[in-house]
C-alpha cells in the first residue's frame, strides 16, 4: 500500500512519479482517516488470521474447525482408521544423542512425516514419544488407498532427508507401523484443556497389531478386515499371515503383511 499508492497516483495524474503533486497527495493520504482505518482492518485481519494458525497447529490439522462447528460437543460413534507408528531403535538413539539432541531429532523426524500425513487426508491423533497415532474419517482412508499411500509416503520422505538427518546426528531413523479400523466413540474431553479423543477397542487393537511388526519381520502390518477394504492389488504385494494372538487380547485376529511394489 505505500509503494503503490504513489504510483497508482502518478499513473491516475499523469505526472511523473516524483513530482510535487504526488508527493503532496501522498502525505495527505497518510494523514487521513481513510489510510487509519485500512491500516485497523489489516492489522484486525492480519492478527485474527496469525492466531487461527497457531491454535491450529497446536491443536491438530483441522481439529480446531471440529471445535468451531461443534461437530463433537455431544460423543458420536463413527467409523475411523488408524495408524500406529512407532521409531525403531529409539530407545537406543535416545541414550546416544542425549535429551537435548533427542528432541531436535524427534522434531525434524516429525516435520519431515506430516507433510505425507496431510497429503493422504489424515489427521495426527497423538504423538507419544518416537510414537505417532494417525487417523482418517474411514471413507477417506479407504479412497484410493490413502492410508496405505500414507505410510510409504512418510517412508519415502524418511528416505529423501536419510543424508540430512546422518549428517546432522549421525542415525537415520526408520519407523514400523500397525493399521486397523473400527467404531470409536468421539467428543470433547476435559475442562482445563479440551481435546477431541478418540475411545474404543479399535485403538488398542492397532497399537497390538503394530507391536507385532518385530514378530514378523516387517515393517506393516494390517488386520486382514482391513485389508479386504482395500484395492491392495495395484501397487501393493500381500501375504496373509493368518490368526494371531495378541498381546493382551483374548481373541485372535488375523493380520496381513503389506509392501509396495517399486515400478520398475
Amino acid at each position: 500500500m505505500m509503494v503503490l499508492y504513489p504510483i497508482a497516483s502518478s499513473i491516475e495524474l499523469g505526472v511523473p512519479l516524483f513530482s510535487v503533486t504526488i508527493w503532496q497527495r501522498y502525505m495527505d493520504y497518510l494523514s487521513s482517516t481513510v489510510h487509519l482505518s485500512t491500516l485497523v482492518q489489516l492489522s484486525a485481519s492480519l492478527f485474527i488470521s496469525l492466531i487461527y494458525a497457531e491454535i491450529s497447529d497446536n491443536l491438530g490439522h483441522g481439529v480446531l474447525q471440529n471445535f468451531i462447528i461443534g461437530k463433537y460437543h455431544s460423543p458420536k460413534e463413527e467409523q475411523r482408521i488408524f495408524l500406529f507408528t512407532d521409531m525403531k531403535d529409539s530407545t537406543a538413539i535416545a541414550e546416544k544423542l542425549g535429551t537435548k539432541k533427542y528432541f531436535f531429532f524427534l522434531r525434524d523426524y516429525y516435520d519431515c512425516l506430516e507433510d505425507a500425513i496431510i497429503k493422504f487426508g489424515g489427521d495426527v491423533y497423538q504423538y507419544i514419544g518416537d510414537e505417532i497415532v494417525i487417523t482418517w474419517e474411514y471413507q477417506t482412508g479407504i479412497k484410493k488407498n490413502n492410508c496405505l499411500y500414507t505410510f510409504f509416503e512418510m517412508k519415502h520422505a524418511l528416505e529423501e532427508n536419510a543424508e540430512s538427518f546422518f549428517k546432522t546426528y549421525g542415525y537415520i531413523p526408520h519407523f514400523k507401523g500397525g493399521m486397523h479400523f473400527g467404531e470409536v466413540t468421539t467428543g470433547e474431553i476435559g475442562a482445563l484443556k479440551k481435546e477431541i479423543v478418540f475411545s474404543g477397542d479399535v485403538l488398542n487393537t492397532t497399537a497390538r497389531i503394530q507391536g507385532a511388526c518385530n514378530t514378523y519381520n516387517t515393517d506393516l502390518l494390517l488386520s486382514q478386515a482391513l485389508a479386504k477394504r482395500l484395492d491392495l492389488g495395484k501397487g501393493f504385494d500381500f501375504s496373509e499371515i493368518g490368526e494371531v494372538s495378541l498381546k493382551g487380547k483374548n481373541e485372535s485376529l488375523a493380520l496381513v503383511k503389506v509392501h509396495k511394489i517399486n515400478p520398475k
